[in-house]
């Protein structure tokens, strides 16, 4: 796994627990994870706020800025770390609260190593997960993946048509020749194919279109341009113009994007 680039942050305003963690932490990770440390919750959410953090290792009740408040800081946060709270046996109540915010876990003072190194582990598993998840969500077309030929209002004509689509994509398709081979008016199969598939034929095959860019961008190394005419765009300013409205970036930066996200769990 390539992880030289991932960050632990741990904060905490007791000096002996923060750099206990600390060495800890660093003899364990040998060199696979930055870990810092902060002593006050303001100086942590400045951090958070400008630079990726993978994993918050946060004490609950800190002076000024808590680690609830700095859990709540978060919120809205579109790539969030995953967040292990610490606590004394007495301020349980706050555990519970930060649990409920998201956190994954917690520790209880006096910090146990073993429990330490496990919990760390564990969160970091969790990690890479939520990565994972946060790819495929930038790769699946959800609208693409609610049509299923195999629902059983979906009648045959249709089911027709995708599957014709599916084999013709990198053609010059018109609504008018899908209709025409499956025997259909052009407008009465307009009118079927958004009452069962939930969708225009035209922003069905736009979707789709992409959909296969998208896959073809991560896994080849072919010009944007012939990516664009594989899948049935005859220009590549044509393509990269579609491209962009679906995606609100070109597809270059969406290859490089992916690779370097890849590049970050792998």
């Amino acid at each position: 796994m390539n992880l030289g680039n991932r960050t632990i942050l741990v904060v905490d305003d007791e000096p002996r627990t923060r750099q206990g963690i600390r060495q800890t932490l660093e003899v364990w990770a040998a060199g696979r994870y930055a870990v810092e440390t902060a002593d006050n919750g303001i100086d942590a959410r400045e951090r958070l706020l400008h630079g990726r953090v993978h994993l918050l290792i946060t004490d609950v009740r800190m002076p000024e800025v808590s680690g609830l408040d700095l859990i709540r800081s978060l919120e809205g946060q579109v790539r969030k770390p995953v967040i292990i709270v610490i606590s004394g046996y007495a301020e349980f109540e706050y555990v519970q609260q930060a649990l409920r915010l998201g956190a994954f876990n917690y520790l209880l003072k006096p910090l146990d190593k073993g429990e330490l190194l496990k919990v760390v582990e564990d969160a970091l598993k969790q990690e890479v997960e939520q990565q994972r998840r946060e790819k495929l969500e930038k790769l699946v077309d959800h609208k693409l993946m609610e049509i299923d030929p195999d629902t059983a209002d979906m009648g045959e004509p249709v089911k027709e048509a995708l599957a014709y689509v599916e084999q013709h994509l990198h053609e010059q398709l018109t609504m008018a020749e899908v209709a025409g081979r499956i025997h259909l008016n052009a407008s009465y199969f307009s009118v079927v194919f958004k009452e069962q598939t939930g969708v225009p034929f035209s922003e069905y095959l736009s979707r789709l279109r992409i959909q296969r860019a998208k896959e073809l961008l991560l896994q080849t190394r072919l010009p944007v341009g012939e990516i664009g005419e594989r899948v049935g765009y005859r220009t590549d300013k044509y393509f990269i113009k579609v491209f962009k409205s679906q995606e609100n970036m070109s597809p270059s930066r969406y290859r490089q994007q992916m690779k370097d996200e890849r590049s970050e769990i792998q």
